[in-house]
C-alpha cells in the first residue's frame, strides 16, 4: 500500500476497503455497551465495540510514544471511534 507524503511532512494514508483488510486483523475483543449509541460515521445504532491491540513495529528514531495501545472500531462500518475506557486497560 502506497503512502502519500504531503508538503507539511505528514503522511496521508489512502482509504482501505474492508475486503482488503487481512483476515487476521479482523479479530479483536468485543465489548458490550450498557446502552445503545450511534456511530458518528455510519449513524447506525451499536451495542458493542471492537477493541484491537496496536503494537509498534517500526520506528527510525527514539520515540517517546508508547510501544503498544488499543484502537476502538464500530462493528458495522469498521471506522475508528473516539472513546475513553477506564478499569479495563
Amino acid at each position: 500500500m502506497a503512502v502519500n507524503k504531503t508538503d507539511d511532512d505528514a503522511y496521508e494514508l489512502p482509504d482501505v476497503k474492508t475486503e482488503e483488510i487481512p483476515e487476521e486483523w479482523q479479530g479483536g475483543a468485543v465489548y458490550t455497551l450498557e446502552l445503545p449509541v450511534r456511530c458518528p460515521h455510519c449513524r447506525d445504532p451499536i451495542r458493542t465495540i471492537r477493541v484491537l491491540r496496536l503494537t509498534r513495529t517500526q520506528v527510525s528514531f527514539t520515540s517517546t510514544l508508547p510501544r503498544n495501545g488499543r484502537a476502538f472500531v464500530c462493528p458495522q462500518c469498521e471506522k475508528l471511534l473516539s472513546v475513553e475506557l477506564s478499569g479495563i486497560l
